[in-house]
């Protein structure tokens, strides 16, 4: 029989242009063709808060970088990945306050670290860049400082050092005085994946498919048309040439096929770091196929 096709489905995701075809689909009542009610959500604290939100029940859909994803899974259980959302890979800039004494990467070891939470992508990738420069990761500090405004308040008021995050979404502070950018760090795997709740995937599966194809196609267009750059650009407040540099790089997922030797590296780099224990990794555990 049938499933009886749901009303509402709540999706979040971080603050940023990756998500942008979410919200235009949403504009244009994209959604309506599979009867469903998608209201997308803002997240600014990111890949913790929202895999929170996923397992207390107040998101369905989460758009969750991918280290982060895996992480929550293996950690807790009840959600599952079911799409990479951004194939291409998250570059991640390496900054400090611009009155900083830090002048280079170099300087930032042993230095205090603003992240949104513990498990967010500013925290695993701080662990990961550090590992990565053959530092040692036991004795690093971090500071709480919820989002991308807390870090802006923390590194101005010397609370924190460095501050790593996705380094077209900081170039605004970079380029009015408040950051400086000592150094990237990209990670050789998908920046973002689709989490969903399993009891709600086990329910609602042919609905998921059909907003996921939805938002692909959406992506495809942000992709194609000239009018994008200029959107993003005053969208986000970024400057029209690196949102035209940002588009070019910028790969949406369009196929439901598991990332198996990504979701393997970023195992390995989970349990290089000690977040997890087991070396084994079943991908079944993470990875749930939708048709």
């Amino acid at each position: 029989m049938e499933k009886t096709l749901i009303r509402q489905v709540r999706v979040g995701g971080v603050p940023e242009h990756f998500n942008l075809p979410w919200q235009m689909a949403i504009a244009d009542n994209a959604f309506d063709e599979i009867s469903a009610d998608v209201h997308y959500t803002d997240v600014p604290g990111g890949t913790g808060e929202l895999t929170r939100a996923l397992r207390d029940g107040e998101l369905d859909v989460a758009l969750v970088l991918t280290e982060g994803a895996v992480l929550d899974i293996l950690q807790n259980g009840g959600n599952c990945l079911v799409k990479v959302f951004v194939d291409s890979p998250l570059t991640w800039g390496i900054h400090v306050a611009y009155h900083s004494e830090i002048t280079d990467v170099k300087g930032i070891r042993g230095k205090r670290i603003a992240i949104s939470r513990y498990g967010s992508g500013s925290h695993l990738i701080a662990v990961v860049d550090a590992a990565e420069r053959g530092w040692s990761t036991a004795d690093m500090s971090f500071v709480v400082v919820d989002n991308l405004n807390g870090a802006r308040k923390a590194l101005a008021a010397s609370k924190a050092d460095v501050f790593l995050w996705e380094r077209h979404m900081t170039q605004p502070y970079v380029d009015n005085g408040e950051f400086r950018r000592v150094g990237e760090r990209q990670v050789p795997w998908p920046a973002f994946v689709v989490s969903v709740r399993r009891d709600f995937v086990s329910r609602n599966a042919s609905v998921l498919r059909g907003m996921l194809d939805i938002v692909a196609r959406y992506a495809g267009n942000v992709k194609r048309r000239k009018s994008s750059a200029a959107l993003i650009a005053s969208t986000y407040g970024l400057q029209r040439a690196d949102a035209e540099r940002w588009l070019a790089d910028v790969r949406w997922g369009t196929g439901y096929r598991r990332p198996l030797a990504a979701l393997q590296r970023v195992h390995r780099a989970l349990s290089a770091q000690g977040v997890i224990e087991s070396s084994h990794f079943d991908a079944d555990q993470v990875w749930h196929r939708i048709t």
